[in-house]
């Protein structure tokens, strides 16, 4: 290793052993082939998490200049970002003439701009497929400088992302072609709200390192609009990936005039879009030689010393990478079982997934059906549990956390078991982990479970109220965004219709939620859980509704207006103002004003409670003390009163005038 590598190894030696958790770091240099199982085994042998630490660095230390840059990307790759920054200055310098590490061909360069882009890792078992690489290659070279769009699209299953995350690794392509870097984003299946949300997401990380804070945009427009200044002004010449995309009016949010990569089953979908269109077409199958090459990689044999039948397991599993990688997993745990998962295979009747799609299921329903079987019975029941999570959605493990009623470290081995057998996914890109499962290993696990999925939502649901009791999540806890976006969504799937109402028709969870997300989705969740909230009567829920329809262009500003103050403004038939009028009855040293005309002014729903905006320079009381007068900086005169028939104080304030 390089004396200068070396010394900043050694400079910051207190700060590494102190914060980083050896397994994962050890798991990433393993794949880079740097770390040995022995040394592995050597580490885990020490009993402090510090004392671990330190057997690694000492490993390191006696290893050549790969084993810095492996470390650093392994720091990256797991969160710990402030820690790589110490290190940065200290990668040693490429000697190769084409600056291509030995490990796996990829420069510091490369596998910098892929992690800061949130593109996928390879999997641990990873079988090469240049052609299609290549061809994925050679179509974002066609794009040149000109907006335009790539699709790679095929079957579900057949490894579209792996491969379009794989020819993203070439230094040559991102130094020449997308300067600005890659910006990888999995979309899915989406509506207009869970698209909104996956444009908020992408803004917020594209604006990480801007000086001032910008709120969320309130509709796809407004993020559509925000996007495009971003790539034009912030990321000229960049790629954005669009991983999964299933509709093609999903499309047109992204139509920026950007150059953009999209994954698809889907081979239309980007007729709704202007620009240079290019595809690549992955087959829906593996050949034969790659699906052996496979299994060989997971069984750790050469393909001649494979049994006779690895050839029929993968004509069983329809050349599926997703269905062999399953198997490969299982065979890895017990390879003496081939007879048995053959059988399985081919004499087991599972039952079939059916949905209106394209997608194979059969393969891959029947190998899911082996793989959760093998698991323990507790660790069946923990996976059932993950029946009930939404579709595309990164799950952090705080949620699981409190679902479970576990420590962090005992959730991370249960999910760790799943992510080995390859029935979860885990994304490490961050201070956290998330976690998802597939769209297909989702659909099983729905369909498998379909008759207890309401106990399942309600267990969830319980397990909330049991740790937060009458608080919310803060914006600071990483699982807060979980809750205010999918809470609904489980107390609607346990039929908990008090417990919905009584969160839906919550001037505090409405103030919360519109905060941080604005009152697009709240609207959204009215109109699709309004047959659970209206069993009784629709009135309530109408009056909420319209509540923030009417206000959504005031729950949008910063400083984020007074919710009780708006919710006086109402009809006083309005639940939310009866709720609103509850509030300030109890807030003890706080002002507020309602309208004391309200019969007989017409579109009341038009007039709303606006303070002055800036220094007010002038006041004064009419001669009865029943009227004052006030103005200021922001040019408005605004005029109040006070009813002498009122019991308590109460102002109301008429409509502004503006000179």
């Amino acid at each position: 290793m390089d004396a200068k590598s070396r010394n900043y190894l050694l400079m910051n030696r207190q700060a590494l052993e102190r914060d980083i958790k050896t397994s994962y770091i050890m798991d990433r240099m393993i794949s880079d082939e740097i770390l040995t199982l022995q040394e592995e085994e050597k580490v885990k042998q020490q009993n402090t998490q510090k004392e671990r630490a330190a057997m690694l660095i000492n490993i390191i230390l006696e290893k050549d200049n790969n084993s810095y840059r492996s470390f650093y990307n392994a720091l990256l790759h797991e969160g710990y970002r402030d820690l790589a920054a110490l290190l940065q200055d200290g990668i040693p310098a490429i000697s190769s003439g084409n600056g291509k590490s030995s490990m796996d061909g990829m420069t510091s360069y490369v596998k910098t701009i892929l992690c800061e882009g949130g593109v996928p890792q390879r999997p641990v078992v990873f079988v090469t497929r240049p052609k299609l690489v290549d061809a994925i290659k050679q179509k974002l070279c066609c794009l040149g400088n000109d907006p335009g769009w790539v699709t790679v699209y095929g079957m579900a299953g057949c490894g579209k992302t792996v491969l379009t995350a794989e020819a993203l690794r070439d230094h040559q392509l991102l130094e020449d072609y997308f300067p600005g870097g890659v910006h990888w984003i999995s979309v899915g299946k989406q509506d207009k709200a869970g698209l909104l949300i996956k444009l908020q997401n992408l803004c917020s990380r594209l604006e990480h390192d801007s000086t001032l804070s910008q709120r969320p945009p309130l509709n796809i427009e407004e993020a559509k609009d925000r996007l495009r200044l971003l790539m034009l002004r912030k990321y000229p010449r960049s790629l954005l990936i669009l991983d999964d995309i299933w509709d093609s009016w999903v499309l047109k949010a992204f139509d920026n005039q950007c150059q953009v990569l999209i994954t698809s089953r889907d081979r239309s979908v980007t007729d709704a879009v202007a620009g240079n269109k290019y595809e690549v077409h992955v087959e829906s199958g593996l050949a034969h030689e790659k699906g052996l090459e496979i299994l060989s990689l997971f069984v750790n044999m050469k393909i001649s010393e494979l049994p006779e039948q690895a050839n029929c397991l993968v004509r069983e599993c329809k050349g599926s990478p997703l269905v062999i990688s399953l198997i490969g997993a299982l065979l890895r745990d017990f390879p003496s079982r081939w007879e048995y998962y053959l059988k399985q295979l081919q004499n087991k009747q599972f039952k079939r997934i059916r949905k209106s799609s394209s997608y194979d299921y059969e393969a891959l329903d029947e190998a899911m059906s082996i793989s959760v079987e093998q698991l323990n019975d507790n660790y069946k029941d923990y996976y059932k549990d993950l029946s009930i999570l939404p579709k595309d959605v990164k799950v952090p493990t705080k949620v699981l956390c409190i679902l479970w009623d576990m420590e962090t470290e005992e959730v991370e081995d249960i999910l760790q078991e799943f992510v080995n057998k390859s029935l979860l996914f885990c994304d490490r890109n961050g201070k956290s982990f998330h976690y998802y499962l597939h769209d297909l290993q989702l659909d099983f696990l729905t369909e498998k479970n379909r008759n207890q999925l309401q106990e399942l939502h309600k267990n969830i649901v319980n397990q909330y109220k049991k740790h937060y009791k009458l608080n919310t999540p803060v914006p600071s806890q990483e699982d807060c965004m979980y809750w205010y976006n999918f809470l609904a969504y489980h107390m609607a799937g346990a039929n908990m219709q008090k417990e919905l109402c009584d969160l839906m028709f919550s001037l505090d969870w409405i103030k919360a939620k519109t905060e941080l997300v604005g009152p697009a989705h709240l609207i959204h969740e009215y109109v699709e859980y309004s047959s659970i909230l209206d069993q009784k009567d629709s009135t309530v829920r109408e009056n909420f509704q319209e509540f923030l329809s009417l206000n959504g262009h005031l729950l949008g500003r910063q400083p984020f207006p007074d919710i009780v103050q708006l919710g006086l403004c109402q009809p006083e038939t309005s639940e939310v103002y009866q709720q609103a009028k509850l509030h300030a009855q109890r807030e003890r040293g706080a002002f507020y004003l309602e309208w004391i005309n309200k019969k007989s002014l017409k579109n009341l729903y038009r007039l709303v409670v606006r303070p002055h905006r800036d220094a007010v320079y002038h006041a004064c009381f009419s001669k009865d003390r029943q009227r004052i007068a006030s103005c200021g900086a922001d040019k408005t005169l605004q005029s109040a009163w006070r009813g002498a028939s009122q019991l308590s104080r109460k102002l109301a304030i008429s409509q502004t005038v503006t000179w």
